[in-house]
């Protein structure tokens, strides 16, 4: 397998040679805005049954999170796009004061909707912080070092997923709902004072107009995608129509998306990057990737409370383990990265592990021990930790250091598509299998969704048993999908040209 080479400024000595310090200079200053920016969302989800209990309007409150994660998804490429234009540094700060600003809004919110609008505006300051933390490894960590700071970031990203909840769950707890936005305040200020230790580095010089109608039609690809993805979950027929609608007028907009950034000198989104086989396979990688950590993480609780594997206690240890494996393998495979200089092998190995893992957690969960299920998790934790590093270190490579930030967008624009795509997936699976095979057991289950397994309690126990077999068996054909995604994740690592920085 033949490797890419790498672009002029790669290799120029545009880095300082001496990288020493560079760790306690660098690291503290890109940590925390990526902390900020994935920790808040698992943060807010913890709190919002205390929200919907003060401010009412239950059928609604999805949206506190809908709404951050669409601004999210739309400013991550635009951050990138105007970073390599203006500089990443100033747009960090742009990002830091949006997030704030979103934050005090957050905490003054007098209803669910009102706090869904201010969701948005701190969504839009996530989104950079997440793209610009990025991005500022690639333009400050020469290219065989970036493997160390990405597995870096990657264990920050999962712990971060982790403490979220539990600190949601303290902070509503002891003060109340209002000072899990209040929180993000004070964090924002450090993270100012961090970055303000980064050094100032100019944009792209030359002729340059901004790309307005790529962002209206970015937007509106954005947009419909996302709350087709979010109805889909529910499996609603009644609900085809407005899926189907929505996706068709994504789909439109895609297209003429892709024309007006083939003719526009100044693209929003890197097509020409995007056509390098390295690039696009690499961002198929991390949808993939997406796809199936947030599947697998998001439902597994609800997989073992409901078969009376694990109570709710033994499940959050288990998904403090996973965490913790994760973390280690993405740290592991940078520091991999930075001794050989070769990429592609971590994840190509990786994701077997994870697929085969999702097989036999689909086959044999039911009937694993306490320690077994714990021990299978990890072990699927293990292989996909091995690839969030890599897809960064290999994009940001293949784009050079001008077009960093777009390159660092795009990863996480696929990340997010893979994460929505993941869980619909899994839900759509999980409740055709059961309407197609016992439609009781389709209403039963949302039943048990509401009140915990102690809903079956009202079945005979012939009945229960069948039940609770159906429920298992839809539960498995979830997996085998997830199988077959990480599969095929697999496989496109492996097929990938560029395989060494």
């Amino acid at each position: 397998m033949t490797s890419t080479t790498l672009p002029p400024e790669e290799t120029s000595g545009a880095f300082p040679a001496d990288t020493r310090g560079m760790f306690l200079r660098v690291f503290p200053s890109i940590m925390l805005p990526m902390f900020l920016a994935i920790a808040d969302q698992t943060i807010v989800a913890t709190a919002l049954p205390a929200i919907a209990a003060s401010l009412g309007d239950i059928e609604h409150i999805s949206w506190i999170i809908v709404s951050y994660l669409i601004a999210s998804t739309i400013a991550a490429p635009l951050y990138g796009y105007l970073g390599d234009r203006f500089g990443r540094r100033k747009l960090m700060f742009v990002a830091l004061g949006i997030y704030m600003l979103g934050a005090v809004l957050n905490s003054l919110a007098p209803s669910v909707m009102i706090l869904a609008i201010t969701r948005f505006v701190q969504g839009l300051g996530g989104g950079g912080l997440m793209s610009m933390s990025q991005a500022l490894i690639g333009e400050v960590v020469p290219p065989r070092q970036r493997g160390k700071y990405q597995g870096y970031l990657a264990a920050i990203s999962v712990s971060a997923t982790a403490i979220g909840p539990l600190l949601g769950a303290y902070l509503t707890l002891t003060f109340g709902w209002r000072s899990v936005f209040f929180m993000n305040i004070p964090a924002a200020l450090i993270a100012i004072v961090l970055t303000m230790r980064l050094r100032a580095r100019s944009g792209n010089k030359g002729d340059w107009n901004f790309d307005f109608l790529g962002l209206i039609l970015f937007t509106c690809v954005v947009i419909p995608t996302l709350l087709a993805l979010q109805n889909a979950r529910t499996f609603e027929v009644s609900a085809l129509p407005l899926i189907f609608g929505l996706f068709a007028f994504a789909a439109a907009a895609l297209f003429f998306l892709l024309r007006q950034e083939r003719s526009t000198p100044s693209p929003l989104l890197p097509i020409d990057l995007m056509r390098q086989r390295g690039v696009w396979m690499t961002q198929l990688v991390a949808v993939a990737h997406g796809a199936t950590l947030t599947a697998f993480i998001a439902f597994m609780p609800l997989y073992l409370h409901i078969m009376n594997i694990a109570p709710l206690q033994q499940v959050g240890w288990i998904l403090l383990t996973s965490t913790a494996s994760i973390a280690t393998a993405s740290m592991l495979t940078g520091r991999f990265i930075t001794r050989t200089g070769m990429t592609m092998i971590a994840p190509s190995v990786g994701l077997i592990v994870a697929c085969l893992s999702m097989i036999n957690f689909a086959f044999n969960a039911a009937h694993m021990s306490f320690l077994g299920v714990a021990v299978a998790v990890c072990i699927a934790a293990l292989g996909m930790g091995t690839v969030m590093s890599v897809v960064q270190v290999t994009i940001q490579t293949l784009a050079g250091r001008r077009r960093l930030g777009a390159a660092s967008g795009s990863i996480q624009l696929a990340r997010t598509v893979g994460a929505a795509l993941g869980t619909t997936l899994f839900a759509t699976v999980l409740f055709a299998s059961l309407a197609l095979s016992d439609a009781d057991a389709a209403q039963m289950f949302a039943g048990i969704l509401n009140r915990g397994p102690e809903a079956l309690q009202t079945l005979a126990g012939d009945r229960r048993e069948i039940v609770m077999g159906e429920i298992a068996a839809a539960f498995r054909n979830a997996y085998l999908l997830l199988a077959i995604l990480s599969g095929c994740g697999a496989v496109l690592a492996w097929l990938n040209p560029s395989r060494r920085v």
